[in-house]
């Protein structure tokens, strides 16, 4: 593991991202291409830290109980009806990023005259959607999670998991301290115990092969 940070059980998992992701661009001295994690960090500044390397973030798409619309290839929302909405302005979001307005396109940008049975084309305006055109925005869903790059990279997210497992079974869950600076510290041993594991079993596995290495080039020599 690069990157360390403690928060109370009230803090929703994607809180964490930020400030990890700059701690492992510390410790590794480079952006990583791609990320992976769970649906919890499914938010649109996730997949922007990727998007400008080149990278995915493989994360499963979590729409928060928000309608799903139909997107085009480009971004662009589809309304209940199948029809292909017209933008209309942009503006900036309240939460960070700069969004698109799109509107209904039997009424904008002009009124062409036909009739919908949507309960929102009947209160005269219709369906409007608002979208994040940031990069990440769009790229978060407009991924093809079903491609083979999508599912190789979302695989390793299994690394994590026995991560968990590993911290679990040290008793990360339950920490017998009485204050958050103890628990912080208990954290952070418990990951140094679990990268020292690691990197013993690493050593364990190469000691061999360098000594087969080590052996053939003697021989060839």
């Amino acid at each position: 593991m690069f990157a360390d940070l403690t928060l109370p059980f009230n803090e929703g998992d994607v809180t964490y991202y930020l400030s990890l992701y700059i701690q492992t661009v510390a410790t590794l001295g480079f952006f990583p291409t791609n990320i992976t994690a769970d649906a919890a960090f499914d938010a649109w500044y996730v997949s922007q830290t990727c998007v400008h390397h080149g990278g995915i973030a493989a994360i499963p798409l979590n729409q928060h109980g928000h309608p799903m619309y139909t997107r085009d290839a480009d971004g662009v929302p589809r309304c209940p009806a199948g029809l292909r909405m017209e933008p209309t302005k942009q503006f900036q979001h309240t939460n960070g990023y700069c969004a698109q307005r799109y509107q209904y396109p039997l009424l904008f940008p002009n009124k062409t005259g036909q009739s919908c049975d949507h309960e929102q084309f009947q209160k005269g305006e219709g369906c409007v959607k608002d979208i994040n055109i940031e990069k990440g925005g769009l790229m978060r869903v407009t991924m093809n999670r079903d491609h083979p790059i999508y599912k190789g990279i979302y695989c390793q997210r299994t690394s994590a998991e026995r991560i968990n497992s590993q911290s679990r079974a040290l008793g990360i869950e339950r920490p017998k301290v009485r204050n958050r600076r103890s628990v912080r510290n208990l954290n952070t041993l418990t990951y140094i115990v679990i990268n020292t594991k690691a990197l013993l079993r690493v050593r364990s596995i190469n000691r061999p092969l360098i000594a087969d290495i080590a052996r053939a080039a003697f021989l060839a020599a």
